[in-house]
């Protein structure tokens, strides 16, 4: 069985025919899925824009602070694989349900924190539900999609990210020019509980997709198991998905969770003064969600993958390196947030694609969050090793070696483009 949408009119190549050829059901699913991620992604990236406060008021250095961002990526994989799993178990909308609940209350728990170790913890809780929230909701997307448009559906649910990230960079923008620097960070992180009111919607109005009903109820079939990805038929997926994802995951996370602090220490632009300059990498990000997924239905993953990274690589390294003026530095921005991300909108179907309905949760969810466990780390190390060299040096450098990751793999990969989801 696979999970089709079908329309009387004929197939067609626009941005957004894959929203007018989804019904009443489909289109609830997708504005659940997006309003999630969007809300995931909003408080996830609160954290980075506070770095820099965070140092100043708790008295920690860089290598602590990345280390928070590294415990909420690592937490986000374990999350993301057992999300993934149940989700194969009980259903993707109740995991969902869940997984927004664990963010929000991990964003809300950081509002209260008092030092260090007690905001790790919180984070950890934050990275839970967000690990479970991007595996599970792209898995039921995927679902309610047609073969033809999933890559431009996945567009604009990771284009979501760039909404909740671009929220983010406003509000912190907004609460620091009214209030002083504390308590401004914790009203941010506290407004990082409101998602939770999503859970409602979720609830009365998105229905489980249809091959995943099937698929639970089919009782020939066994069980799913936690290590059914590693099996001999899946392995090979699970191998080329985890290696795909850590080249991507640890590009994005080497860039933008150090770029604000970038922008203050080496470039000396004030919180207030980088909103733009991050602003206009978050629309670049946004067009490339988008544009992505339409590039990777039209033209492959394959092909997005491969100039996404040559192009992030080179952009990365000239963004930080090359003397600039802010204006250029304004405008560089927009193609910087482009190539960073567009690849997104291809990982996501992909990693659907590669596995049968039984076990695809936990393979998406596995793949998507253990590369963010290995990608994880590599904000740690543009940490560490900014003590010793310029965290300009240090960001390119973490860059280059993630979208290396992700170029090999695109190379030796197997196209995916227009196939229907196994059952």
């Amino acid at each position: 069985m696979t999970s089709t949408v079908t329309t009387s009119a004929p197939p067609r190549d626009g941005l957004f025919d894959f929203y007018t050829a989804m019904d009443m059901k489909g289109r609830r699913t997708f504005w659940a899925c997006t309003g999630g991620f969007a809300m995931d992604a909003m408080d996830f990236m609160i954290f980075p824009l506070l770095i820099g406060t965070i140092i100043a008021m708790w008295k920690i250095d860089a290598k602590t602070a990345g280390g928070i961002a590294t415990v909420t990526l690592c937490c986000s994989a374990i999350g993301g694989w057992l999300a993934g799993y149940l989700a194969d178990r009980i259903g993707r909308v109740r995991v969902m349900q869940l997984s927004i609940l664990s963010f929000a209350l991990g964003s809300l728990f950081s509002a209260l924190s008092q030092d260090a170790i007690q905001l790790t913890l919180s984070r950890g809780l934050l990275g839970l539900g967000y690990g479970g929230e991007a595996a599970v909701a792209s898995v039921a997307l995927a679902e309610v999609v047609g073969a033809r448009y999933r890559g431009r559906a996945m567009g604009f649910y990771t284009g979501a990210y760039a909404v909740g990230w671009a929220a983010a960079v406003l509000l912190q923008g907004a609460l620091f020019a009214v209030m002083p620097a504390d308590p401004a960070w914790r009203v941010l992180f506290a407004i990082g509980a409101l998602p939770a009111i999503l859970i409602y919607f979720i609830r009365l109005s998105v229905p489980e997709p249809a091959i995943s009903v099937a698929a639970q109820e089919d009782a020939s079939r066994p069980k799913p198991s936690i290590l059914g990805i590693f099996a001999p038929q899946n392995l090979k997926s699970t191998l080329t998905g985890w290696l795909l994802t850590i080249g991507a995951q640890g590009g994005f996370f080497s860039l933008m969770i150090w770029m604000p602090q970038f922008l203050r220490a080496e470039r000396k632009i004030t919180v207030l003064g980088s909103t733009s300059y991050l602003m206009t990498v978050i629309g670049g990000a946004f067009v490339g969600y988008v544009i992505g997924g339409w590039l990777a239905d039209r033209f492959g993953r394959r092909f997005v993958f491969i100039v996404c990274a040559i192009c992030a690589s080179a952009l990365a390294y000239g963004y930080t390196h090359v003397p600039f003026s802010d204006t250029t530095m304004l405008v560089l921005g927009f193609p910087l947030g482009f190539f960073s991300v567009a690849y997104y909108s291809a990982v996501l179907p992909f990693l659907s694609e590669l596995y049968p309905t039984n076990v695809r949760g936990s393979g998406v969810g596995f793949c998507y969050n253990a590369g963010r466990a290995v990608g994880a780390v590599f904000p740690f190390f543009v940490g560490a090793v900014s003590a010793a060299m310029p965290l300009s040096d240090a960001i390119s450098l973490f860059a280059a070696i993630s979208y290396g990751i992700m170029l090999i793999v695109a190379l030796l990969m197997t196209e995916t483009r227009g196939l229907a989801l196994k059952s």
